[in-house]
């Protein structure tokens, strides 16, 4: 007769399945932790908390399962991250297209382009490290978000427009356990 897995072995087998968790107290909350295994992050979600049915500019966090895609980083400002995903420098013409009805919505495009498109080389340091979540990409949706990703929180984890923030201390500890089987659950 086997004897009954403890919560540490529980806990392994969750990391090295490489699936994070974000939980959150209420669906309204802008706040919440990143569970992978037995280790946890505390980070900001969206300032409409998280909404299942994500629609473009509404300020929440997807709820639902997204692969983890690729990171970017800042490298004239960070070290680059360990990682297991795809990941590349990023480059000061960088965007991301949240133009709806633009054939590369939700996609990385070039600045200057021709509608609306967010920088992702920016003078903050919200995006130093930008970890890119799969989340209204295949299909896309016109309205149904873009640029959903996790990157570094403002100062005392204020809320998001729609993405998970951590600390830059602690996104570097999570992009070290990402890979591309990697998925995450808001």
């Amino acid at each position: 007769m086997t004897s009954p897995r403890s919560h540490r072995e529980r806990s392994a087998d969750y990391a090295r399945s490489n699936a994070l968790f974000v939980t959150a107290l209420s669906l309204s909350s802008t706040r919440g932790r990143l569970n992978l295994g037995h280790r946890s992050w505390p980070c900001a979600l969206g300032r409409s908390g998280r909404l299942a049915l994500k629609r473009e500019g509404d300020g929440a966090s997807p709820g639902g399962v997204w692969r983890v895609r690729r990171l970017f980083y800042r490298a004239d400002k960070v070290v680059r991250p360990r990682t297991g995903l795809s990941l590349r420098p990023l480059r000061p013409a960088d965007g991301w297209c949240d133009h709806p009805a633009d054939r590369n919505y939700n996609r990385l495009v070039r600045h200057p382009y021709p509608v609306s498109a967010e920088h992702l080389y920016r003078d903050d340091a919200l995006y130093d490290i930008v970890v890119v979540l799969g989340h209204n990409e295949i299909p896309r949706r016109r309205n149904g978000g873009s640029a959903i990703f996790m990157h570094v929180a403002r100062p005392g984890l204020r809320p998001t427009e729609g993405c998970i923030a951590l600390t830059l201390r602690d996104l570097r500890q999570v992009a070290a356990y990402l890979t591309t089987r990697s998925v995450i659950k808001i």
